[in-house]
C-alpha cells in the first residue's frame, strides 16, 4: 500500500473512533495485566464477566498472592485454560511484588520475564496503559494487516515491524485499538463486510464481499462498544 494510501487508511479509521479503548475492563495498570493474560483463546466479553468478580476481591497483586491459586481457579473457571491462567498470574503476582514494588514495569523486556506474558500481551500493556506506540498483532490485527497489503507478513512478528515502519506518526498511539477493532466487525475472518467498510477502495482485497441479499448497505458508523 503507498505512503498516501496508508495515511487516508488510517485517517478514516480515525474520523470514525477519534478515541479507541481496548474493550477489556480494567481499573489499573495491574488488572489490564491479568486481564490480557486472561484473554489468550478467550473472548474479551467472557474475560470481562470473570473479572468483574475477580477485581472486586483482588485488584493488586498483593491481593491476588492473597487470594490464592485455589480460589482464583474458581473466579476464572469460565475462561479457557483457567488452570494454567491461574498458576501464570499468582506467579507474575509475586514476580511483580518480588522485583518491582508491587508496580508493573513500564518495559517490554520486563513484561516478557513474567509468566504468561508473551510480547503481544507486553504490547498491550505498553500501550493501553502506558500510552507507548506499540501495536499488539493478534489474529485480527494479522489478517487485516495481510489482507488489505498494509503491512503483509508471514508471522505476527514481521507485521508487528511492518506496522511499526508504516504507520504515520500522528495514528501509533491508536493503531493498535482501530486495526483490531476493524478486524474484529469489519474485516471479519470468514466473511469480511466489504460493503460497509470504510477503506474498502484502498483495499487490493478480492473479490469483495458483496452485501446480503435483501439488505441496504448500512452507514459508517463508529466502532466504539459500551461497556458491559
Amino acid at each position: 500500500m503507498k505512503p498516501a494510501d496508508v495515511f487516508e487508511f488510517y485517517r478514516r479509521l480515525a474520523e470514525i473512533n477519534p478515541e479507541p479503548e481496548t474493550e477489556l475492563e480494567w481499573i489499573s495498570p495491574y488488572t489490564l495485566l491479568v486481564a490480557v493474560a486472561l484473554s489468550a483463546q478467550a473472548t474479551d466479553v467472557s474475560v470481562n464477566l470473570a473479572t468483574r468478580r475477580l477485581f472486586r476481591l483482588a485488584d493488586t497483586p498483593a491481593k491476588m498472592v492473597a487470594l490464592g491459586e485455589e480460589a482464583l481457579r474458581e473466579q476464572i473457571k469460565t475462561i479457557g485454560l483457567f488452570n494454567t491462567k491461574a498458576k501464570h498470574v499468582i506467579a507474575l503476582s509475586h514476580i511483580l511484588l518480588d522485583q518491582h514494588g508491587g508496580e508493573v514495569p513500564r518495559d517490554r523486556a520486563a513484561l516478557e520475564m513474567l509468566p504468561g506474558v508473551g510480547r503481544k500481551t507486553a504490547n498491550v500493556v505498553l500501550n493501553t496503559a502506558f500510552g507507548e506506540e506499540t501495536i499488539a498483532v493478534d489474529t485480527h490485527i494479522f489478517r487485516v494487516g495481510n489482507r488489505t497489503k498494509l503491512a503483509p507478513g508471514k508471522t505476527p512478528l514481521v507485521v508487528e515491524l511492518k506496522l511499526e515502519k508504516a504507520t504515520p506518526a500522528p495514528f501509533r498511539r491508536h493503531a493498535h485499538h482501530w486495526l483490531i477493532l476493524h478486524g474484529r466487525y469489519v474485516c471479519k475472518a470468514r466473511r469480511p463486510e466489504c460493503w460497509r467498510c470504510p477503506v474498502v477502495d484502498l483495499c487490493p482485497f478480492k473479490p469483495k464481499t458483496p452485501a446480503p441479499k435483501g439488505s441496504t448497505p448500512a452507514a459508517i458508523e463508529p466502532v466504539v462498544k459500551a461497556r458491559q
